[in-house]
């Protein structure tokens, strides 16, 4: 590690200089580019935009092609055998024990008719249909709806064709009608696969500078040259200042990066064969770039008084890797408690990114108010933090390893 010279050095460009030597220093450092550049902003949106998009294809699939389900009694209901085999369900041979081949996952589901059927459907009385199904096993989700729909149209219809046969209104049967009026947008719909994309975001801004912030601070206790460093005449805020401004450096183009890797995956999502509809492009991003502004100040604050703490690179790993889970608190609140977002949650740092991304996916756009908002909570967090690290960074002991 370098050591700034005083006769080299001007205080009026003590920030720039430490600022300029990190970022070329660590430019050549193989794990801190590969973490910054490679592993948060390519592969987390690979993987994700692959995930979803295997998890439709094999949805959208599975609703299309014949549908084996094993039936039980099928000789006792031949109207509503034909009636499933028109939906796309083929019909299969009966099992013995229809309870532990679901749960042993052998099928899907089972249909059960009782030998009671015909009796009670010649009597004009209501027959019942088994379905056999584990609802713990999500695969089998889809197959239990689109069985149940089948069998529940086969239902109305003849309920119709009984009420006709009688000379009664079909209506009779259903006094009360329920009319639906969905008004999610197709952009709206799309934050039920996205919901995770904030918590990404805060993700690879983590991961692009910590490597980085425990090399600046641990990593220079150990090799013992934040002591040489502090000896320069510099006042050591405008140290900090300098290395805070290199992780977020990295920090701010590892989400560059992922950005633009997201709006140009994301356009291979088959997301409009599910009715919905998302824009990652250029005023997504700006925006997302805006939001997180002071959120890349305040991680790479947090993340260099963590290390600080640290005697040595792989403590501060250790550490850092610790405080990688907070970023994903709120997404689990939000998930475990849905509430309805109010105004001062947009002040609350890691919070209020969440909910203004969320606004950007559906469409709506985030409110004047609301960035204010989220810009100023965060940013007051973050000014918190830095004050804290410059009063760290008047201590001796910082630059004392072991």
């Amino acid at each position: 590690m370098n050591v700034i010279k005083p006769t080299r050095v001007r205080r009026s460009r003590a920030f720039v200089t430490v600022f300029l030597k990190e970022v070329r220093e660590n430019l050549r450092d193989r794990r801190t580019l590969i973490s910054a550049f490679v592993t948060g902003p390519l592969l987390t949106p690979l993987i994700f935009v692959m995930l979803i998009s295997v998890s439709i294809h094999r949805q959208l699939d599975k609703a299309e092609q014949p549908l084996k389900v094993p039936v039980i009694g099928a000789q006792y209901a031949p109207n509503l055998i034909d009636a499933l085999k028109a939906g796309g369900i083929v019909p299969q041979p009966a099992i013995a024990d229809p309870e532990k081949a679901v749960r042993e996952q052998e099928a899907d589901l089972v249909l059960r008719l009782s030998a009671e059927y015909p009796k009670a459907w010649r009597q004009g009385e209501p027959v019942q249909v088994e379905m056999i199904y584990d609802s713990s096993q999500r695969d089998a989700g889809g197959s239990v709806d689109r069985v149940n729909q089948l069998v529940q149209s086969y239902a109305r219809q003849q309920g119709v064709m009984r009420l006709v046969a009688r000379g009664l209104s079909p209506g009779t049967a259903w006094p009360v009608q329920v009319a639906r009026r969905d008004q999610a947008t197709a952009e709206s719909r799309a934050v039920l696969l996205f919901n995770m994309l904030p918590y990404l975001f805060v993700l690879t801004i983590f991961i692009g500078g910590m490597y980085l912030a425990i090399d600046l601070t641990a990593g220079e206790r150990e090799r013992q040259s934040l002591e040489p460093l502090f000896a320069n005449p510099v006042p050591r805020w405008k140290i900090l200042l300098g290395k805070l401004a290199a992780i977020c450096a990295f920090s701010t183009a590892s989400l560059l990066i992922c950005l633009l890797a997201f709006s140009l995956v994301g356009r291979f999502l088959p997301t409009d064969k599910l009715g919905m509809e998302i824009n990652l492009g250029w005023h997504f991003a700006a925006n997302v770039l805006l939001l997180q502004w002071p959120m890349i100040v305040l991680l790479a604050a947090l993340q260099s008084l963590v290390a600080a703490f640290a005697k040595s690179y792989r403590e501060a790993q250790t550490y850092l890797s610790l405080l990688m889970m907070l970023p994903i608190l709120p997404s689990i609140m939000l998930m475990v408690m849905p509430i309805k977002p109010q105004e001062w949650m947009y002040a609350v740092p890691l919070l209020g990114q969440h909910l203004g991304i969320i606004d950007l996916l559906r469409g709506t756009g985030v409110a004047p108010m609301h960035m204010l908002l989220c810009l100023a909570g965060t940013a007051a967090a973050a000014l918190v933090a830095v004050a804290i690290g410059m009063q760290l960074y008047r201590s001796e002991r910082l630059a004392i390893s072991g």
